[in-house]
């Protein structure tokens, strides 16, 4: 049976006693709870007439209430569709009608203004789940029966829709099957050498690739643990860590950690690995981090539809300013935009992939599939290059990518260079529209210090490091950058915030 809860019910059913989820109030999920309850999540599914291949929408808080409800749509063959709680009215107006999900369980204080929407969209009901196991949905589950024949489900068949950010346009709906998320889940399984002893420090989103599907059903695949914690809070992450072996995070969450004089070696010299993606660690904070937490941060590259792609070793250099080498079963390559010809090694070009992870297609745009896809590869639309080992690191996506005065610049090279500046926190390069150049490399900086403005300095440490093509124009400073929800930099608004910078001068 491929039904991908079946094959994680595989690995932990032989202790049901084992704890899954540490949750915040000190109450504990053990694996016995992860069957009883996701059957009967199941069963009232089954209950509101959701059948097999029916979507379900979810808007609601973190909760290990939402991680049973996903798992009850895997056993009965419904399609998971987790939607940032931030989405507004408006924005939720477009993938219900999009997606037409046959169920949205919504958050009990926006219910009544969500079932507005349905009514004009052919939605069928809305239910609700709060996260203390509060709610209609949760009620009929709660009475459900705690037995459910999990339904047999075709490699191919999907498991999950993700909508992408949408940063060029409306969100595409990345349709996910149960085989493409087993094979990433028991590949980073392996790779990172997870087993029935580890302990995940859990508190990223989980309407998201990396909270939902590497986190979640990677700890499921080895049977360990999780601490579920409803967000990222410093105080509570750094009680947390002294009771965890693993944490995965983005770079925010490690930025912030080293600004707590309280971190450093003693309080981490248990664990086992910390692992980052979502968006570029900075070379500069993967070093810091080393230095004082005494681990260097393995970090990965995945995207919405193709969960992970590529990894740093977990025995071996840990590379910084690259997220590794391809996963096994994952074949990349990096091929001239325009042509798809493969590069040769060094040169950069967009990375394509192919393997088990990648998605199905984008929902109801086989049009849009098929123009993304390339000899069997699936063109990423990122900027990479491939070193002589192997190892692959992006340069930007290339939409992100700035032609100035003809000459290509890479945005991650500029960063990378004023990242290392000890004066620097975090940076952003984006190319500005110039009445000569065509574009400008504008960079915009958040300092250590925060009353630092010196751009002079900055470009004066720049001189020797770049060509001169590809230094800032312009050098602004910022009390922090726009981030979306996985600490991703939004470039988009960015330039349309500075978009008149060398128009008004």
């Amino acid at each position: 049976m491929t039904n991908l809860y079946s094959r994680l019910a595989a690995d932990f059913s032989a202790d049901l006693d084992r704890i899954f989820v540490w949750l915040p109030d000190g109450r504990v999920l053990l694996y016995a709870d992860v069957e009883t309850q996701s059957a009967r999540y199941a069963n009232a599914l089954g209950a509101l007439g959701v059948g097999i291949g029916d979507r379900v929408a979810v808007q609601v808080e973190k909760s290990a209430e939402m991680l049973m409800l996903y798992l009850g749509c895997l056993r009965a063959g419904a399609v998971f569709l987790p939607l940032n709680p931030a989405y507004t009215i408006g924005e939720l107006e477009y993938f219900i009608g999009d997606a037409e999900p046959s169920l949205f369980v919504a958050d009990p204080a926006v219910a009544d203004k969500i079932g507005a929407i349905g009514s004009g969209t052919g939605l069928v009901r809305v239910e609700t789940l709060g996260t203390a196991g509060e709610g209609t949905l949760a009620a009929l589950a709660h009475q459900a029966p705690p037995r459910f024949d999990t339904v047999a489900r075709n490699a191919d068949d999907l498991a999950a829709i993700l909508y992408t950010s949408g940063t060029t346009g409306r969100s595409k709906g990345a349709m996910l099957s149960h085989d493409n998320l087993a094979s990433n889940a028991y590949t980073l399984r392996d790779l990172w050498q997870f087993t029935a002893d580890d302990v995940l420090l859990h508190a990223l989103p989980i309407f998201h690739t990396h909270g939902l599907f590497v986190a979640t059903n990677v700890t499921l695949a080895s049977g360990g643990a999780m601490i579920l914690l409803p967000r990222f809070e410093t105080e509570a992450v750094m009680a947390a860590l002294p009771r965890a072996t693993v944490m995965m995070g983005v770079p925010t969450f490690y930025i912030r950690l080293l600004g707590e004089a309280g971190f450093g070696r003693d309080l981490v010299a248990h664990m086992r690995l910390f692992i980052s993606g979502s968006a570029p660690l900075a070379p500069d904070v993967h070093r810091e981090f080393e230095a004082r937490a005494g681990h260097a941060i393995l970090e990965r590259y995945g995207m919405t539809e193709t969960n992970m792609n590529t990894s740093n070793p977990y025995h071996g250099d840990r590379k910084p300013g690259t997220v590794g080498l391809p996963l096994p079963g994952v074949d990349i390559r990096i091929a001239d935009p325009a042509t798809g010809g493969e590069l040769p090694q060094g040169e950069v070009g967009v990375i394509e992939i192919r393997g088990p992870n990648v998605f199905q297609g984008y929902w109801r745009q086989p049009e849009k599939t098929a123009a993304e896809f390339r000899d069997g590869f699936f063109i990423s639309g990122d900027l990479g290059r491939c070193d002589q080992r192997g190892y692959i690191s992006i340069v930007g996506r290339q939409k992100d990518l700035i032609i100035a005065g003809g000459f290509n610049v890479y945005p991650a090279e500029v960063e990378e260079a004023i990242g290392e500046l000890d004066a620097v926190r975090e940076v952003a390069v984006i190319g500005i529209p110039h009445p000569d150049l065509g574009e400008a490399v504008v960079a915009v900086v958040v300092p250590r210090d925060p009353g630092y403005n010196d751009p002079a300095g900055i470009s004066g440490a720049l001189a020797d490091k770049l060509a001169r093509f590809k230094q800032p124009r312009q050098i602004l400073f910022t009390a922090e950058l726009p981030k979306n929800a996985m600490g991703k930099v939004q470039k988009a608004e960015l330039r349309n915030y500075h978009a008149a910078l060398f128009t008004t001068r």
